[in-house]
């Protein structure tokens, strides 16, 4: 998996090119979010457009860093999730626990950055 990352205002914006699945794919995105929240940062933009797919490991791994963001006051917001990927989430039940929006500038937005 190839991670790229940017910083727009006090938001980071993180996008994942490959499966966020058992392994090396949620190792390396683990890696990544852990990085910003241990700088400090609480917002963080997820892009998931290149993610083909999402497995249990991703999703738990989604849903522990949404519940640390959270408690610090901020939150991720999913961009362009995979219908894959959205299934499931709405299986496990965890897909109410994130905002999904269809490009990065809306998400930022709705951070209140553009």
């Amino acid at each position: 998996m190839v991670i790229d990352m940017r910083r727009s205002a006090s938001v980071d914006i993180v996008r994942p090119n490959g499966r966020l699945a058992l392994g090396d794919g949620v190792d390396q995105f683990r890696e990544a979010i852990d990085g910003i929240l241990n700088g400090g940062g609480n917002q963080i933009v997820l892009n998931l457009a290149e993610v083909p797919m999402i497995d249990s490991s991703g999703i738990g791994a989604l849903v522990r860093f949404q519940t640390a963001l959270r408690q610090r006051g901020g939150a991720i917001k999913l961009v362009s999730p995979s219908k894959i990927a959205v299934l499931c989430m709405r299986t496990t039940g965890v897909f109410n626990l994130f905002e999904t929006y269809e490009d990065e500038a809306a998400a930022l937005q709705a951070f209140g950055t553009a």
